[in-house]
């Protein structure tokens, strides 16, 4: 029997709270809304409250947020023993159209068990009240401190390549170019800023791919226990990491998200095989064309 929402569990694709961003936050809202018709790794979402001004935690309610998790981690997992998962922030003030967040709270990678999972949670929790999210809210006139957690578990697409995608240029506004960033392995190295990955612009009016290819130094892969950075192979460094073919799906992956969600958006994918993941969508702001023209990191 599913997790009720009553223990601060609601699931992606569930209608309801688990797709209101007041109540699970903009990523796993977004994420919920779009699950039934795009390719969205399962996964639920961990919610409570903070209290009295102070940064949110799960201490108050130790029993019931554990015996949550681990029931919830467990279903997830589908009797296939511990399965990785990613495990990121969706706090409620997250993914909007003048603040995205990106970057600002710990994510943890190739997460297994749920003891593991948990403490996961609790130190995705605690990194809400880091100086560096302090400061991100406060130049952006929110509160010192989000009202709510909210936590993001889902289960881990081991990427062949991953990304970024934008459905208009972020830096010029043209709305007829998706701009898409790819490297190697999972997206950590690309969103991080670790490697310089391959520009492909996609023209939607001519179908035409114009590609700039990068030296990828560099990729993060899952190890045993977690993720690490490790050296590209040599002969991949120099080598297209996605064909023209990959190129125009994930273009259209953007642009059918731009028009589900009804405004420009920022996408972040992964390929495995040949099979394309939505991992966040969300509106594309101010700060991420600035982040595109090295204002911010």
């Amino acid at each position: 029997m599913r997790t009720v929402s009553k223990t601060g569990i609601h699931w992606l694709g569930e209608p309801g709270a688990s797709q209101d961003p007041a109540t699970v936050g903009g990523k796993a809202a977004n994420l919920s809304l779009l699950a039934a018709r795009f390719t969205v790794p399962p996964g639920f979402c961990v919610v409570g409250a903070s209290t009295d001004g102070e940064p949110p935690s799960t201490d108050g309610e130790p029993a019931l947020a554990e015996d949550a998790i681990r029931a919830a981690y467990r279903e997830l997992s589908h009797g296939a023993g511990d399965v990785a998962v990613a495990v990121r922030s969706s706090a409620v003030d997250e993914d909007g159209e003048d603040a995205s967040f990106a970057g600002q709270n710990e994510t943890f990678l190739n997460v297994r068990g749920a003891a593991a999972v948990i403490a996961a949670v609790r130190d995705c929790v605690a990194s809400f009240g880091s100086e560096r999210a302090r400061s991100y809210r406060r130049q952006r006139g929110l509160g010192d401190v989000p009202r709510r957690y909210a936590v993001l578990v889902q289960r881990l697409v081991v990427a062949d390549v991953a990304g970024v995608a934008f459905s208009v240029d972020p830096v010029t506004g043209d709305p007829d170019h998706v701009l898409i960033n790819a490297a190697w392995g999972l997206g950590e190295s690309v969103v991080g800023g670790a490697v310089t990955p391959d520009t492909y612009l996609f023209d939607t009016t001519a179908d035409a791919v114009v590609p700039r290819v990068a030296v990828k130094e560099v990729m993060t892969v899952a190890t045993p226990g977690g993720t690490a950075e490790v050296r590209v192979p040599e002969r991949l460094r120099e080598h297209p990491c996605l064909d023209d073919a990959a190129v125009r799906t994930t273009a259209r992956l953007a642009v059918d998200l731009e028009k589900a969600m009804g405004r420009p958006v920022d996408v972040e994918f992964a390929w495995a095989g040949d099979r394309l993941h939505l991992l966040q969508c969300r509106p594309v702001t101010t700060s991420v064309r600035q982040r595109e023209n090295g204002a911010e990191a």
